[in-house]
């Protein structure tokens, strides 16, 4: 008892914290009505009690993370997607376009989806928790960032940098693992299928119009680009379940269990595109970094386990090493799951130039989150 009390009573000072002092420090609110979750200082439910603090804060640590992931498709799609009246920014790359289309052909269309699927996942979880009185979530505040100011940007401000990435391709190894899984491994480490792109700082998108004249460079943006996208995804495939396991509403774990399925239609997507990526070596002109892309399909990957064509994961083992293996995303440890993604993002570079209090409410949206309990 003494240890639930401090945990709540830890949670409250958090969010009296941010409250009062970080949006003094924006100058606006940042949550969608200009003020932070009070109604949720009562640990039984959120404004009118329709929804418990727990699930509220897991929609909006998902609602985040959604409007997050939205931000970067829409870099995206302004480069190398389809513009059309759903997603009506930018005018695309035409270079950019046909390096990502050595990927497949259909990587406009399938950029383009993607990034609107993002968007209804935002809107709609924001939208449901308007509706149960609970308090939505915005990052417009920290739309800040400088973006790309190659031919098709918008030029738009950014909450995102895809510029500076550090990108984690262990995702090709995990999933093709026969005898690990991370949630009863959790100190193996799983190689990169990319080595070098898991080291320095990586664009994914041109940065530039000088940034197009480099064909083999360009070519090499595309491929951290398509590795990027499977490594997002992925990310989303393990959030959903693992914050499912602690809903307390039937009507909540449905909404988790819907959209978490279709972040994994997405990874599978983006992981089969990411296997076709050309060879090559390329070094950065204007940062001096290098990185190499190798075949995939030759030592030490290659063999039955790891071809490129291979996109259904792999059984495993899974709870227990006395059951059999079972074919299943991994991980889906729920302990820890929303700071774990929050590190996941960060050590990314996906946050770099932001600002202190976007990593502060960033944090408390996550311990809340990973505060939530059934019952709760």
């Amino acid at each position: 008892m003494h240890e639930m009390w401090s945990s709540m009573k830890a949670a409250t000072n958090r969010r009296s914290f941010l409250k009062n002092g970080l949006a003094t420090a924006a100058g606006v609110g940042l949550l969608a009505n200009n003020s932070f979750a009070q109604a949720g200082d009562d640990e039984k439910g959120e404004g009118s009690g329709r929804l418990t603090f727990g699930d509220a804060a897991m929609l909006r640590f998902a609602a985040a993370a959604e409007i997050i992931e939205t931000d970067f498709w829409v870099q995206y799609n302004e480069l190398c997607g389809v513009q059309d009246r759903e997603e009506p920014d930018g005018t695309g790359n035409p270079a950019f376009t046909e390096a990502l289309a050595f990927l497949d052909e259909d990587m406009a269309q399938y950029v383009h989806d993607n990034t609107d699927d993002e968007f209804t996942h935002w809107h709609f979880l924001n939208a449901y928790l308007a509706s149960k009185g609970a308090d939505p979530v915005s990052l417009e505040p920290f739309r800040t960032l400088p973006g790309s100011m190659a031919k098709g940007s918008s030029g738009k401000k950014r909450i995102t940098n895809l510029m500076q990435l550090t990108v984690d391709t262990s995702w090709f190894t995990r999933y093709r693992a026969r005898d690990h899984n991370p949630d009863l491994d959790p100190n193996f480490k799983f190689p990169q299928a990319i080595p070098s792109l898991a080291v320095g700082e990586h664009t994914a998108i041109p940065r530039t119009d000088e940034d197009t004249k480099h064909p083999n460079f360009l070519q090499a943006i595309a491929n951290t680009a398509g590795f990027h996208f499977a490594t997002i995804e992925q990310g989303g495939t393990t959030l959903y379940p693992a914050m499912a396991q602690r809903a307390h509403s039937v009507e909540v774990l449905r909404i988790l269990i819907s959209i978490g399925p279709t972040e994994t239609m997405h990874f599978q997507t983006w992981q089969d595109k990411a296997g076709n990526a050309k060879v090559l070596h390329a070094v950065d002109p204007v940062t001096g970094v290098s990185v190499t892309f190798p075949d995939l399909n030759s030592p030490p990957f290659g063999g039955e386990t790891f071809q490129t064509n291979l996109i259904m994961p792999e059984p495993c083992p899974f709870l227990s090493r006395k059951l059999p293996p079972c074919s299943v995303i991994r991980p889906t440890e729920t302990n820890g799951i929303a700071m774990g993604v929050v590190k996941f993002l960060t050590d990314m570079g996906l946050f770099i130039g932001q600002s202190s209090t976007f990593f502060n409410l960033l944090h408390d949206l996550a311990e809340d989150a990973d505060e939530a309990r059934r019952g709760f």
